[in-house]
Parts: structure tokens; C-alpha cells; sequence
């Protein structure tokens, strides 16, 4: 993509902030969406959980990345964070959408953050980006949130869902909170360790979304995973043998439970999703074993 202006919704996240990096290097102007007053240039205002977004803010801007949304693991699911949850998502995409559709000329591409959350527990079954939903609080949201992006489709604008899974990451995310206990060697499974977990670097991660973002033939879902999706006794064993630390603790499905409460089933549950849809594009994963994505993480700045 020649160099170009592209707004990011949820710019200060994980996956954001790393994306923004990624364009600044290249040269893109990056617009900053952000929920309190503008404090630097290039940042604008919005609200996502009360559907505000003004579409003069991204004027002149060729792309619109939304990324944003409460985050999944940061607390218990109680009624209150469930529903912020998904009005976070949902209400910021339809605000988004709508600000997208209403600009004229309109941006060529409004990429929307979604999840593998979408597919629910697949069990030991392999799914790529035909499966259906799953039943469930996160295959609903995700369902939902996709959805609500139908404003900037309608009007002709081309709209990518990238599906993404565990991010492997140093700070932040699931990985985040993992790398501390491993290497404090109190690493170990979880559950009885078969449920299947798909990552994806983060290197890979922004490098998929540039990619959607550059391929103006591509559109709808993508997978955003590493090839070889592994179980969590099979992760457990590579952390251990990277960080060169002990595996030998384990947290019982019950204490997860009481633990976690509902927000257990995603840990315990098993999503061995598989990126068909990205790799029939012609996208190449730099780190798709597990083993080098941990140790990319861990490298990183």
C-alpha cells in the first residue's frame, strides 16, 4: 500500500499499538481514535459504547482499522462486564460502519477486528473460516460485532474480518500473563491440557492486517492464526523447553472454575482453528511454529 492515511480504533491495545508502529515506520499517517478529549495531533474523539463516531474525523482517510474492545480476560464475567464486552465491540463497529459509509469519497477498506471466539469449543475438530458459529456468550458476540460492520458493506466499502487468535506477546494478552509464571517455573498445564490453543505471533499478527489492509481482492473473514494449531500440554511442554524452566505444575479444571467463573470455558475450552483462507492468499507466516513465536516475543523491543 503506497503510503496513505489510515484511522485505528483501539491504536493504545496490543495488536493497536504495535500496528500503528508498523504503519508510522512505513510512512502511512496514522489517525488515532480515541475515547477522551485529543491531547496530540492526528488523535480524534469517539464513543464507542454509545455508538459516536464523527465521520469528519476520518475524512480523507483510505483506510479505517477498528481494533478496539473491552478486553476478554481483564476481569470476571459478571452481567455488567459481559455487556460491556459486547456493546464495546458491537456499538463501536456500527459507529465506525456508519461514519465509513456516510464519508465521501469513502475509504477503499474498513478492516474489523473479530476473534476465533467466533467458532466456539471445536473440540479436537479442525475448522477454517466455512465453519458455522458456535453456541455460546463469545461466538454470539463475535457474530454480532461482524455484523454490525454491515453499514460500510452496503455501501460498497470493501470489509475484511480478521479472526484472530492468542496472541503471543511478551506484554499484553495471554502470553502476557504466562510468560511471569514460566518463568518464575511455575508453569504448567491447564485443565487436562488437551484443549487445542491457536496462536499467532504478533509479528504475524500485524503482518496479516497490513496484508488484508494492501489486497484490495480480499474481503470477509480471515483466520488470523499460525498453521499448526497445538494443545495446551503440547504449548506448555515448548515453554518450558524455551524458557528452560520446569512444567511440572498444573491448575485442576474445578479450581479454574471457581477461579475464573464463567470465563473458564474459554481457557479450558479447545479452538483449533486453521488460517485456510490467509494462506490461500499467498500469506506467509514469519514464525509459525510455536517455539520460534515464543522466542520471537521474547526478542522483541
Amino acid at each position: 500500500m503506497a503510503a496513505s492515511r489510515v484511522a485505528v480504533a483501539g491504536a493504545s491495545g496490543l495488536i493497536g499499538s504495535a500496528l500503528v508502529r508498523s504503519l508510522t515506520a512505513d510512512g502511512h499517517e496514522v489517525v488515532r481514535l480515541v475515547r477522551r478529549a485529543p491531547q496530540a495531533p492526528g488523535e480524534v474523539r469517539w464513543d464507542p459504547e454509545r455508538s459516536r463516531a464523527d465521520p469528519a474525523g476520518l475524512a480523507g482517510c483510505d483506510a479505517v482499522v477498528n481494533l478496539a474492545g473491552a478486553g476478554i480476560g481483564d476481569r470476571r464475567w459478571t452481567p455488567a462486564y459481559k455487556a460491556r464486552i459486547r456493546d464495546s465491540r458491537v456499538r463501536g463497529t456500527a459507529a465506525l460502519a456508519e461514519a465509513v459509509a456516510a464519508l465521501e469519497p469513502r475509504p477503499r477498506v474498513f478492516v474489523n477486528g473479530s476473534a476465533i471466539g467466533y467458532y466456539g469449543d471445536t473440540g479436537a475438530r479442525a475448522v477454517d473460516e466455512r465453519a458455522p458459529a458456535g453456541r455460546g456468550f463469545l461466538p454470539s458476540v463475535c457474530v454480532e460485532w461482524e455484523t454490525a460492520a454491515a453499514p460500510a458493506q452496503e455501501a460498497g466499502v470493501r470489509t475484511v474480518f480478521p479472526r484472530t487468535g492468542l496472541i503471543v506477546a511478551r506484554r499484553g494478552g495471554a502470553w502476557g500473563r504466562l510468560f511471569p509464571v514460566f518463568r518464575a517455573g511455575l508453569g504448567g498445564r491447564l485443565g487436562d491440557g488437551r484443549q487445542y490453543w491457536s496462536f499467532v505471533s504478533l509479528h504475524d499478527e500485524v503482518a496479516a492486517i497490513r496484508h488484508l489492509l494492501d489486497r484490495d481482492d480480499l474481503s470477509g473473514p480471515f483466520n488470523v492464526t499460525a498453521p499448526h494449531p497445538l494443545t495446551n500440554r503440547e504449548i506448555t511442554a515448548a515453554m518450558g523447553r524455551v524458557l528452560r524452566r520446569p512444567t511440572l505444575f498444573a491448575v485442576p479444571a474445578p479450581v479454574l472454575r471457581t477461579v475464573l467463573g464463567e470465563m473458564s470455558g474459554e481457557v479450558l475450552g479447545s479452538a483449533r482453528v486453521l488460517p485456510a483462507r490467509l494462506l490461500e492468499s499467498g500469506f506467509r507466516f514469519a514464525f509459525p511454529e510455536i517455539e520460534d513465536a515464543i522466542r520471537a516475543a521474547l526478542q522483541a523491543r
